[in-house]
């Protein structure tokens, strides 16, 4: 049977802590059961932004349980605490720069910060592993792209590579997306 397996990682200090309650998770997994019509099993995770626990988790997920992805959330700015992008750098067999560029095209639409983030997308083994914006709505852009009034998507968002990218790396997935997802995007 074609399951995809998808690790998701959230990291944050203070939702691990307790300090408020995580949102990247639901957002997450709300997301690709509405986007993903092959069947998939979730590994879900939070953790604190700790590069060495990153590191670890992001390779048993790969390395271990055989996650086709692996899509992270949070620690991508520009301060001592966001180690995200140098945990997947250092695993990483490959890195995908289109990814991280295309990810800040579409938030720069929103705000100008974007130029703050270091999202970047690797390959290890066969996997494919992305780091995602740490806030809930730039997910969702993000993996979606930057849509007119109309709801026509004027920038793609990243997953519209991300299952032909999978299939590349895995001769025998084949995956199904909804198509209410891609029904606006450009041809």
């Amino acid at each position: 049977m074609n399951i995809i397996k998808i690790g998701i990682i959230s990291v944050s200090d203070r939702a691990y802590h307790g300090i408020y309650h995580d949102k990247n998770i639901p957002i997450l997994t709300n997301w690709l059961n509405y986007a993903i019509n092959t069947p998939i099993k979730l590994e879900v995770h939070l953790i604190p932004d700790e590069q060495h626990l990153i590191e670890k988790l992001i390779c048993k997920l790969v390395d271990k349980m055989n996650c086709h992805l692996v899509l992270t959330a949070g620690g991508t700015g520009p301060t001592k605490k966001d180690v995200t992008p140098d945990a997947t750098l250092a695993i990483a067999d490959r890195e995908l720069p289109g990814f991280g560029e295309q990810m800040r095209q579409i938030s720069l639409r929103f705000v100008s910060t974007a130029l703050l983030s270091r999202q970047v997308a690797v390959i290890r083994n066969s996997s494919l592993i992305i780091n995602l914006p740490g806030q809930p709505k730039s997910i969702q852009e993000t993996l979606e792209g930057f849509r007119d009034k109309k709801g026509d998507i004027k920038i793609p968002g990243i997953f519209a590579c991300i299952p032909h990218c999978l299939e590349l790396l895995n001769n025998h997935l084949i995956i199904k997306i909804n198509p209410n997802l891609i029904a606006n995007s450009i041809t």
